[in-house]
């Protein structure tokens, strides 16, 4: 019964949630405010049986492309950078210039470059997404253990048996943290490249609908992108339990 608890609760505060929704709109009378079965109604006939599909597929696709290439790079990068001195010391004034630059504002920038295509988008999430994960990297890279540095060196091991046995184990709990930062993220920079110069994607609909004065359909997009935080937060859950069941283990065996 104690697994099942939460769940009942996350369960019960969404129905609340909703319940008081459903109320608040109803009788707020106000075109701004619209009924939430009214924009429930919208999200599916649009979203999930109409024409909105090429758009929240055209959205998904870049998502999990800019994501992929946040990922994979802030990785490989926060690895190599956490564990040289060196690197770190020259790469450091660079990152930290970059990183101080909102991706939104690089979109002008990206727009010239790469167009007004899926690759200026997929540049802006992957660029937006690769920090929080590059930085979490670094962090674990570089706060390693002493111990497990002389146990993979009373062993032998070195190079690349070294990163894979000692190393990336060490570094995935705080690299999950940061793709926990950047998935939120990524639907915020989905959405905000695709309100300039597009012509498909959820942005391109929302901003379209808030030029249009369709409140129904504004709000029917950000409760679709709501319902996509939260099925890609659940699924990166699952992965992440599977991944890190070792760490969750071990924590187990050090509270007793």
């Amino acid at each position: 019964m104690n697994r099942w608890k939460p769940w009942v609760l996350s369960a019960l505060g969404a129905v609340l949630a909703l319940v008081a929704w459903w109320i608040a709109s109803d009788q707020a009378g106000s075109i701004y405010f619209p009924p939430l079965q009214d924009v429930l109604e919208g999200v599916w006939t649009y979203w999930v049986v109409g024409d909105g599909g090429r758009h929240l597929a055209s959205s998904m696709v870049n998502l999990f492309a800019g994501l992929a290439i946040g990922v994979v790079g802030g990785f490989v990068l926060g690895l190599l950078i956490g564990q040289s001195r060196l690197v770190r010391t020259a790469l450091t004034p660079s990152l930290e210039f970059v990183r101080a630059i909102p991706a939104t504002a690089l979109i002008p920038f990206a727009m010239v470059v790469f167009g007004l295509g899926s690759e200026m988008k997929i540049f802006i999430i992957a660029l937006g997404t690769l920090f929080p994960i590059l930085l979490n990297v670094i962090d674990g890279a570089r706060e390693l253990s002493q111990e497990a540095r002389d146990t993979a060196s009373s062993f032998g091991i070195r190079g690349w048996q070294k990163q894979w046995r000692v190393v990336i184990p060490s570094v995935l709990p705080r690299a999950a943290a940061g793709i926990r930062i950047a998935l939120p993220l990524s639907l915020v920079l989905v959405v905000t490249s695709e309100m300039t110069g597009s012509n498909t994607g959820i942005g391109y609909v929302l901003i379209t609908a808030q030029n249009s004065f369709n409140q129904t359909s504004v709000w029917g997009a950000i409760v679709l992108l709501g319902v996509l935080g939260v099925i890609l937060n659940s699924l990166f859950g699952l992965v992440e339990h599977r991944l890190l069941a070792w760490d969750k283990g071990l924590h187990r065996q050090g509270d007793h």
